[in-house]
């Protein structure tokens, strides 16, 4: 994967289990030296074009609590029982294909069992998503920025009432509350990113710069094209798909709402009484 030999995929969410990983139906079953996968996965990004999945499936579906009974399983692409189903057409983030998958008996080698237990790939996949939060603020970061660095250009361009626009205050309001609202963002990015860089725990530092910086760069996105007026909905310019790739990190990686949940639970440890 480091070369590039290899393009990767997270096979996690399912119809019926997306927020909540314990609720997945995709079950792995031991026969001699393979585990036999059946079930489906969908939003999996690379599917098509990536030839390995990271896939969480259930080894025990009877353990309590579920987290202990899934385990994660390296997928080739390729592999008799998997099957790509269907590519889905999304509002934004189109250089990525994101797909629909069926395993009906795939059946996998006990070797590409992830750390060769089972019972371990829910806190194996929940450790990573502390990276993937802060990935995906870095993001919400990196849109968010482009975004408003097209808007103080064109607002310095395009006159109204035989002036620049960007001599109204009504312009340079919102371009004050963006670029401020995008450098606190950074901010909490850089706060996550080093506590994880020191190897320590950082639920609550990602969790809030996800959050915000997620929520920030759909108020940018959106205020910069609002500069732009109707110029901004057309293809013509960028702020329109900048416009359009912004609602995914209100999803992605878990939801402003999962995140509040994650920082409150961590507040209550941080703050406890007992």
């Amino acid at each position: 994967m480091a070369t590039g030999e290899l393009w990767g995929g997270l096979g996690l969410s399912e119809p019926e289990a997306g927020s909540d990983v314990q609720s997945l139906k995709t079950v792995a079953k031991r026969e001699g030296d393979y585990y036999i996968l059946n079930g489906s996965k969908t939003f999996i990004t690379n599917a098509q074009n990536g030839n390995l999945l990271l896939v969480l499936a259930k080894t025990d579906p009877n353990a309590v609590p579920g987290a202990r009974g899934i385990s994660a399983f390296l997928v080739e692409k390729g592999t008799p029982g998997y099957t790509i189903t269907n590519k889905m057409e999304k509002l934004g983030y189109k250089g990525l294909d994101t797909s629909e998958l069926v395993f009906e008996d795939c059946a996998v080698h006990k070797s590409k069992l992830v750390g060769l237990e089972e019972g371990k790939g829910f806190f194996q996949v929940m450790s990573g998503l502390e990276v993937g939060r802060i990935n995906v603020a870095a993001r919400a970061v990196g849109v968010a920025r482009a975004a408003f660095e097209e808007a103080v250009k064109y607002a310095q361009h395009r006159e109204t009432f035989g002036k620049p626009i960007s001599n109204h205050q009504a312009i340079q309001l919102m371009l004050a509350d963006m670029y401020t609202n995008i450098e606190a963002a950074r901010h909490l990015v850089i706060a996550a990113a080093e506590k994880k860089d020191r190897g320590e725990r950082c639920d609550l530092e990602a969790g809030m710069a996800k959050l915000f910086a997620s929520e920030m760069c759909v108020k940018v996105t959106m205020d910069a094209m609002r500069i732009h007026g109707g110029y901004g909905y057309s293809k013509e310019f960028i702020v329109e798909r900048l416009y359009r790739d912004a609602p995914l990190m209100i999803i992605g990686e878990g939801t402003s709402e999962i995140q509040k949940l994650v920082i409150a639970k961590n507040l209550f440890k941080k703050y406890s009484i007992n």
